[in-house]
């Protein structure tokens, strides 16, 4: 995304033409449409076609049916907008990621995270022999081992949070979540900002059981009459 460039007109004597004109106006000169270019909020219409592709891995409406691949229905267009830019850069480290994301503007970033956004996740089922140690991890944390608890930030219904770039969690496959959480565990970084430093912190601290627990809570997690949150078990 480019910026606008202001060129204040001294007082004095203008300068002889041949002078004034840099590389950056130069080139805003022959590309003023390049120039003046703001990226736009999400166009979910325009986000369909563009995430025709993601739909192999991911399902067409965001609803993947291989529980490796994340379901992205429901996402936040803002965090599907940081994780396809952190795949792009290399911060996030994925091959086949790295291979969709690099030709992706960041306007079509934001058109296909719109595209998600606007979808809804279908509702998953948790392990009921998981769901009580899943739930107070989820809802209370565990204060012995230092693990605030999920919902701090992912909200109740696990919702998340797109203002502070946490994402939606509802519904999640449970092999995904713990593949993550496990991968984070053991010391697989999305960046080196202090935002991604946040999970593997605290994935750190869980042992398989846990991770294996809150993984399932999360797959059943499901908003309930439309306040809160509700883990249904197999």
């Amino acid at each position: 995304m480019s910026s606008s460039l202001v060129l204040a007109q001294e007082a004095k004597a203008p300068a002889p033409a041949t002078s004034t004109a840099t590389p950056t106006t130069a080139a805003s000169a022959e590309h003023p449409a390049e120039a003046t270019a703001a990226v736009k909020p999400g166009d979910a219409t325009a986000g369909a076609g563009k995430a025709a592709v993601c739909g192999a891995c991911h399902g067409m409406d965001g609803n993947s049916t291989d529980p490796q691949y994340p379901k992205l229905a429901g996402q936040h267009e803002s965090y599907i907008v940081h994780q396809l830019t952190s795949f792009k850069s290399g911060k996030r480290q994925n091959p086949i990621m790295l291979g969709m994301a690099t030709p992706l503007s960041e306007q079509d970033m934001h058109d296909i995270g719109a595209y998600f956004a606007s979808k809804s996740a279908l509702p998953g089922v948790a392990d009921q022999v998981l769901v009580e140690r899943g739930e107070q991890l989820y809802r209370q944390g565990d204060t012995a081992k230092g693990v605030p608890a999920c919902m701090a930030c992912h909200s109740i219904d696990g919702r998340g949070n797109p203002g502070a770039m946490y994402p939606e969690l509802t519904s999640q496959h449970a092999q995904y979540i713990e593949a993550t959480l496990k991968a984070w565990h053991d010391g697989t970084t999305w960046g080196d900002d202090a935002h991604a430093q946040i999970m593997p912190g605290i994935a750190k601290k869980l042992d398989e059981k846990d991770i294996a627990a809150v993984a399932s809570y999360i797959e059943g997690l499901h908003a309930s009459d439309g306040a809160s949150g509700a883990s249904a078990a197999k």
